[in-house]
């Protein structure tokens, strides 16, 4: 009988660092744009009177250690006025070649790591290289995670807070050590680097508040009605993705603005991974108005939890269950 390793929520805050996973996903990108992983659309299903829904994200890595990894999660955006994180779930890892299921992992968790970790490599990637502040719009776990990841990705940035609850965006930053603002104008004035993290469906981000040369990381919409960069940003940036098919069947900060004709596919300049195995260029100019369009996918999933497999078992971590 088969023996099933679960990871808590403590375990995997425990054993996933930030600066280990910007790694990983720094690695797991660069194959996925070499071709290396199978990375299909996740399915979304919401019921017509529920006010949440349930995302199911597979992908599967061949090769010499062949794995599966499926991240079932329920989204629901009320969440955060009950002290809960929105995205509630798990993450299963299987045995790429006999099909056991290796590992279940709580995936509240590594959704917020793993999704922060990649808006460093975004920014590493895409920024100015001389990029020192960044401003952070949201509160919650989202912007809790970047403000780790902003540090991990820049050298000691200011970083400065802003949420639509003034109260929520000061506690934030006295727990973090970071500014906070009373406008998101006064947030984003001449920083290089912004990080959208909420969970509006409008936009929170005007492109007249961006200085030039800004690089913005929109995290927060992950579904085709919601956005939170306006058309004029969108238009006028060079737009980078973590996936195409992604980006054109999900992000609403993408599908909104074409739907009223500003631009079609073409608009998206690259996806991250391809800059960073060099099939692709990124920032070609100081001036220029960089967007990397986050929506998480599930390869990046499989990546953190076979990490956090390694750890666990290097470490004596977890819990084995018979199964």
């Amino acid at each position: 009988m088969s023996k099933l390793l679960v990871l808590s929520e403590h375990d995997v805050q425990r054993l996933l660092d930030m600066e280990s996973c910007v790694e990983a996903m720094t690695e797991v990108l660069t194959s996925l744009a070499r071709g290396e992983l199978y990375q299909p659309l996740r399915f979304v299903s919401r019921p017509p009177d529920a006010s949440n829904l349930i995302g199911l994200m597979p992908a599967y890595r061949g090769g010499a250690s062949p794995a599966w990894a499926l991240k079932e999660i329920v989204v629901t955006p009320d969440n955060p006025t009950r002290g809960l994180d929105a995205h509630q779930g798990g993450v299963l890892l299987h045995d790429g070649t006999t099909g056991e299921l290796v590992a279940l992992l709580n995936a509240s968790p590594i959704t917020a790591i793993r999704t922060a970790a990649v808006s460093a490599v975004a920014t590493r990637a895409l920024a100015r290289a001389d990029a020192k502040r960044v401003a952070i719009i949201g509160a919650g776990v989202q912007a809790r995670s970047h403000v780790d990841a902003m540090r991990v990705a820049l050298d000691d940035p200011e970083i400065r807070i802003y949420a639509r609850r003034n109260d929520a965006a000061e506690t934030l930053a006295s727990e973090v050590g970071a500014l906070a603002s009373p406008s998101p104008d006064a947030a984003l004035f001449g920083v290089e680097v912004v990080c959208t993290t909420t969970s509006s469906r409008e936009p929170v981000l005007e492109h007249r508040w961006l200085a030039p040369g800004a690089h913005v990381n929109a995290v927060g919409s992950s579904i085709p009605t919601a956005r939170e960069l306006d058309t004029e940003t969108m238009s006028k940036a060079s737009l980078f993705v973590d996936r195409r098919e992604s980006t054109l069947n999900e992000a609403g900060d993408y599908l909104i603005p074409a739907a009223e004709g500003v631009f079609g596919p073409e608009h998206i300049k690259a996806e991250l991974g391809e800059v960073l195995a060099g099939l692709a260029p990124g920032r070609t100019d100081e001036e220029e108005l960089t967007v990397f369009k986050s929506l998480g996918i599930a390869v990046e999933d499989l990546a953190a939890a076979d990490l956090l497999v390694s750890r666990a078992r290097e470490l004596g971590v977890g819990t084995e269950v018979e199964f």
